[in-house]
């Protein structure tokens, strides 16, 4: 009877069979930063079924497989709140630059661009299979674009009651949110109003406003207090949270007011609003070139666009605009900006406005510059790197509370072009260059910023922290030799130092190189209404 007894006891105490173990997999010997921000401790963790099921001592007869990482650190896997992937992650489902980065989880659609048709999105990730978990906003600019195409004015009543429609749908499909991008086209032209009738669209089904904003800089329309101001109020007035994206200060003339666009944040957030920012550590920017020309100049399509360039009368005004937006800027020339990627001549891509426009044979005024910016839009534009940032708000804004990691990078073919770093490299730099070299986090600060933090913003409940239950997205380190290896000049460069990488319990990265695994989800929304997972 004591026998008995003692069996039935440990039946309900979980007890398997040495021929059937408990644990898919054991990581054992870690020292544990669990995503709270709370200091390491030694452990081993426990996997079955895709999620952490057990941490303590554990004993690895106790499972299939197990890998003692020698006192490496273990945390949640990176989770990134800013990308742009809706076509590079169908061309190279195993994402390898953020993997290798320690990412496991992804937010797309940010800047007002996504898909508009998420089912059929979700549909071609499942069937491809992915690396990592992707989870995407609905983009104004792509919903207004589907609309009302690139006309230059206020929506009508119907097209307004359209676009909001859109907007529910896609969060009934499984996005986590509503995105804009204030200074891209169309959505430049959009008055608040009209961004604000969305974001109640989305609000309505619980989802977040990640915003680019309306200037970054110090426009004489809309400076970047302006800018920020318009976001919180969206967010006050939809009642909904408010993420404001890649929080930067981009004017030389501005430098150093980081001070003050935190002390917007801190205020919204003493009035009780939910209020956070996301941040690449890098002093430049990325983006297209047509950002340097006027946005009205580019209304309505390129045969408009063109037109205003070769009328005399128009051009000059387009001239006189950036030349005026340069000024505010504090910059004189278009040496800052370099192009990273350019389809119609590749032997441009690394070079900057300035270099191009010398090779042209023309002389180095700022006239000549702006005949080769605007000779480059009509011939199709190109992606840009632009320089604009100073370091010390860079590092102000990255020891802010609420700011969070993002790369505000895609998914990038190996080789091709000159991306942004920041593509590459952006976690190893923050835990290599910040907090290992400069000190200016706590290691486990860092990771908070890279995984509970976003978590908690996005709504992903059972990821970005190392607890019993939750999905086993983990990310094995050595924190003395983490190195982001991108840089400008040589942008195509893995990070390395990043040992192992898990993607629901199943090994993506083993000893720095990629398995070939694919076991991404698809992280849905609040309002879904039909749950597609990636084994459907």
């Amino acid at each position: 009877m004591r026998t008995l007894f003692a069996f039935s006891l440990l039946l309900l105490l979980g007890w398997q069979s040495p021929q059937d173990p408990p644990y898919d997999f054991i990581i054992k010997g870690a020292r544990i930063i669990d995503g709270s921000g709370n200091p390491w401790y030694a452990g081993d963790i426990g996997i079955t079924d895709g999620k952490i099921a057990a941490i303590g001592r554990l004993d690895t007869d106790l499972a299939k497989n197990f890998k003692d990482v020698h006192e490496l650190i273990v945390a949640p896997g990176f989770i990134d709140v800013h990308t742009h992937v809706e076509r590079s992650i169908r061309e190279q489902p195993t994402a390898d630059n953020y993997l290798f980065d320690g990412v496991t989880s992804i937010i797309t659609g940010n800047c007002g661009g996504s898909v508009t048709d998420l089912d059929a999105f979700f549909a071609e990730l499942r069937d491809s299979a992915i690396s990592l978990n992707v989870a995407t906003l609905i983009g104004h600019n792509s919903v207004r674009r589907a609309v009302m195409g690139l006309a230059q004015r206020d929506p009508t009543p119907e097209e307004q009651t359209q676009m909001e429609e859109l907007v529910d749908t896609a969060m009934r499909s499984g996005a986590v949110g509503f995105s804009t991008g204030l200074i891209y086209l169309p959505g430049t032209y959009s008055k608040t109003p009209e961004v604000l009738g969305m974001a109640k669209a989305a609000s309505r089904r619980n989802g977040v406003y990640a915003s680019h904003i309306r200037n970054e800089g110090n426009d004489e329309q809309m400076d970047i207090f302006g800018a920020i101001a318009e976001a919180i109020n969206i967010g006050r007035e939809a009642h909904m949270p408010v993420e404001i994206s890649h929080f930067k200060v981009s004017s030389k003339k501005l430098w150093g007011q980081s001070v003050k666009t935190i002390g917007f944040i801190e205020k919204a957030r003493a009035e009780g609003l939910d209020v956070t920012v996301d941040q690449y550590p890098y002093t430049a920017s990325s983006t297209n070139l047509g950002v340097l020309a006027p946005s009205w100049a580019l209304a309505d399509g390129d045969s408009a666009m063109k037109m205003r360039f070769n009328d005399p009368a128009t051009r000059k005004k387009i001239v006189a605009d950036m030349k005026k937006s340069l000024d505010r800027a504090g910059r004189n020339n278009y040496s800052y900006a370099f192009v990273a990627r350019c389809r119609w001549d590749s032997t441009l891509e690394g070079k900057s406005i300035s270099q191009i426009n010398k090779e042209l044979k023309r002389k180095a005024t700022l006239d000549n510059e702006i005949k080769t910016v605007l000779e480059m839009i009509e011939k199709g534009g190109a992606s840009m790197i632009y320089h604009t940032m100073g370091d010390e708000d860079v590092k102000r804004i990255m020891q802010y509370p609420y700011s969070m990691v993002a790369s505000d990078g895609g998914v990038i073919k190996f080789g091709d072009g000159m991306p942004h770093p920041r593509n590459y490299g952006t976690n190893a730099r923050v835990l290599g260059h910040f907090v290992r070299e400069k000190k200016i986090l706590r290691l486990e600060e860092a990771i908070r910023k890279m995984t509970s933090l976003p978590a908690q913003r996005f709504g992903f409940t059972d990821r970005g922290l190392i607890r019993p239950g939750m999905w086993a997205d983990l990310v094995v380190f050595d924190e003395k030799t983490v190195t982001d290896r991108s840089t400008f000049e040589k942008p195509h460069a893995y990070s390395t130092g990043i040992h192992y990488v898990f993607v629901n319990g199943i090994a993506v990265i083993n000893h720095e190189s990629h398995t070939g695994a694919r076991p991404g989800q698809i992280i849905l929304g609040p309002a879904t209404e039909k749950k597609i997972s990636m084994s459907e």
